[in-house]
């Protein structure tokens, strides 16, 4: 399980895990919106990370970043962290 804690948003955290193909599972956000978040974690339930990224990067909502924003950021932290390894 990845864990990336956010900055800027209503929710702390953001917890997923990726499998040998690329695939999002098991997105959960600690914090937040409950309602919207849990949309979020279902429409990106079984994506794989290369094309959640792009679609999320970018959506703004207070101070110049968002929920989803923040997880294409966790997926750019995830993908950097196992490339080191």
């Amino acid at each position: 399980m990845f864990t990336y804690s956010t900055k800027g948003t209503c929710s702390r955290q953001i917890l997923f895990d990726v499998d040998e193909k690329g695939i999002l599972h098991g997105v959960r956000f600690i914090g937040g919106c409950s309602g919207n978040l849990q949309g979020i974690a279902r429409l990106v339930e079984g994506r794989h990370i290369d094309e959640v990224a792009p679609l999320l990067s970018g959506i703004k909502c207070k101070a110049n970043t968002s929920c989803p924003d923040q997880l294409s950021k966790a997926i750019a932290e995830y993908k950097a962290t196992c490339s080191a390894e």
